[in-house]
């Protein structure tokens, strides 16, 4: 073992060495509760590791098809609510070009009454609507006693491609960040249960998408030169957006964000949430006896060949 020098102080005043010896490795002192402090952050970090990945797996068709039939069933039974109360619902839907919002409308939509949940989708503002109040074309919209509007992109356009685009003045867009706030708190107060989602996904997600819509014939429409514009001001986007959440996740209208990179757990996720903020009985009717049919008093049909029918054309 090593030795180590040091010096003592006899009492006549010499000057002695003694020789000491010198640990052969460091001496760990045990910190208490530190092991367990280290374990739990283990834990943790197994935890983290493992919902990631849970994350990135696909999710079983069985499983989604499954859970979404389960839920679009609970929407038909919130439009019932719905209607009964004389509930006014807006529901935004908000994000990136490519980030699913038209497909969970889609499955919103799908089981529900059109007279009582409807779209709005507006295109660009005419030319008579530029000179309006900027939220004037989208209070036509807003619902009455019994319905739900799904804003498919809403009046967040100005803080968002406008701004990106320059189709409108800076002083514009402070006007609307300092405007909007106000307005929706007007129509919460007014009665409307306002929901505001916004749809998150990543750079190469939707770089994968644009590329799936580029070669399906079927989705090639949903890429317009705007869409195409914006994916060259991606940062410019994300500022905007980051500056438009700042003024606007207010107490009476905050903002959701849907992590999409997943289109399946996104549908689900969005659908479970929505339904969870409205709160609804089942006021599902009675099973439906039907009468009996009108009794046969000698009607007789026009000759089928005074008719047009479509050809058939498949066996």
């Amino acid at each position: 073992m090593a030795k180590e020098n040091t010096n003592s102080t006899d009492p006549d005043g010499s000057i002695k060495t003694l020789e000491l010896p010198t640990p052969s490795r460091a001496i760990s002192v045990p910190i208490p509760g530190k092991k367990s402090a280290q374990k739990k952050q283990k834990n943790e970090d197994k935890k983290s590791k493992k919902k990631k990945k849970n994350k990135d797996k696909k999710l079983k068709n069985k499983v989604y098809n499954k859970e979404l039939s389960r839920l679009q069933v609970e929407l038909v039974k919130l439009q019932e609510w719905i209607k009964h109360k004389g509930l006014k619902v807006v529901v935004i839907f908000e994000g990136r070009d490519a980030a699913g919002k038209g497909g969970v409308i889609k499955r919103i939509t799908q089981r529900m009454n059109p007279r009582i949940c409807r779209v709005v989708a507006l295109g660009t503002p005419t030319e008579r609507e530029k000179t309006q109040w900027y939220f004037q074309r989208y209070v036509a919209h807003l619902p009455a006693a019994g319905e739900m509007v799904l804003f498919d992109r809403s009046w967040y356009n100005r803080s968002g491609v406008e701004r990106v685009m320059g189709f409108c003045s800076e002083e514009a867009v402070r006007e609307f960040l300092h405007s909007c706030p106000e307005f929706e708190r007007m129509l919460v107060r007014s009665g409307i249960l306002l929901i505001k989602y916004w749809f998150s996904v990543s750079d190469e997600e939707q770089e994968r998408r644009f590329q799936a819509r580029i070669h399906d014939p079927t989705k090639r429409w949903k890429l317009s030169p705007m869409d195409l514009e914006s994916r060259a001001k991606w940062q410019d986007y994300s500022k905007a957006k980051d500056e438009m959440m700042a003024y606007t996740d207010i107490k009476q209208a905050p903002w959701y964000v849907v992590n999409a990179d997943n289109k399946k757990r996104a549908r689900i996720n969005c659908i479970r949430h929505l339904l969870s903020l409205i709160p609804f009985k089942d006021l599902t009717p009675k099973p439906i006896k039907l009468p009996p049919r009108q009794a046969d008093t000698g009607y007789i049909r026009p000759p089928i060949q005074e008719q047009t029918f479509v050809p058939d054309c498949y066996e």
